[in-house]
């Protein structure tokens, strides 16, 4: 079996029994997929007591949980876990049954592709990004919470590599190269520009990564493209599929 679901940001309360019961059939050879915004790995430093918490009860459920990343993510942290092949594809290991699905990939999951490349804009920060090592820091925070503008602190909320690097979208071009450019499925957290126009009534603006997207969107054979990020749950056309709270079974 396989589930697809939306952002969680830290708060997998959908996972337990009540609210996903089918996991009372699965086992760790079932998967369960989330579009980004794990939220999973986001302390600073190191893992805190909520963290620890939560990275043990989802390492105990009965099935896999794959995740590609968003853009509320700590990727200085993320990024240093383990990197290995896993069906066909890089990934983080973060627990045995708990692993991040980098940029780029394409995995083999129950004889299907899946294409993955996580990332996106923030769209929460109209008062900008903070650096702690401004000397006006503190004032220009005061300020903004006085406001209560939105804004994030740069290394503590919000880390640059939210949009990828010139080597993960070559990584990506590669390997969709390697298989003629035909997938089953493709996972992303945001969505290509033309998708994301028709979405947010042109109120997000497009960046290197939807226009990314929207290169691949226009070459790759695909059957499915599920994605998150913009919370809600809705088919954009019989191809792309935006989640949220929703899980949905796709094998």
């Amino acid at each position: 079996m396989i589930y697809v679901t939306g952002d969680t940001h830290g708060d997998f309360r959908r996972f337990n029994k009540e609210n996903f019961p089918e996991q009372k059939e699965m086992t760790k050879e079932d998967y369960v997929i989330i579009c980004g915004d794990f939220g999973g790995i986001w302390a600073v430093g190191k893992e805190d007591k909520e963290e620890r918490y939560w990275l043990k009860w989802l390492s105990e459920k009965n099935f896999t949980l794959l995740f590609v990343d968003g853009n509320h993510e700590n990727f200085d942290r993320l990024y240093a876990y383990p990197k290995e092949e896993w069906h066909g594809g890089l990934v983080h290991k973060i627990q045995d049954n708990v692993l991040h699905l980098t940029r780029g990939q394409v995995f083999t999951l129950e004889g299907k592709k899946f294409f993955t490349f996580g990332g996106a804009s923030s769209h929460d920060i109209s008062g900008g990004i903070l650096d702690p090592n401004d000397p006006e820091f503190k004032r220009k925070k005061a300020r903004l919470n006085k406001g209560m503008r939105p804004y994030r602190i740069r290394n503590v909320s919000w880390w640059e590599q939210e949009l990828p690097s010139d080597e993960e979208m070559r990584e990506g071009l590669k390997n969709l190269a390697l298989n003629d450019y035909t997938v089953d499925y493709i996972l992303t957290h945001c969505c290509a520009s033309s998708t994301q126009a028709i979405l947010s009534h042109g109120d997000f603006k497009p960046d290197r990564l939807t226009d990314y997207l929207d290169d691949i969107r226009a070459k790759t054979k695909f059957k499915r493209w599920f994605f998150g990020h913009y919370h809600s749950n809705r088919y954009v056309n019989t191809e792309e599929v935006l989640l949220y709270q929703q899980i949905t079974r796709i094998l």
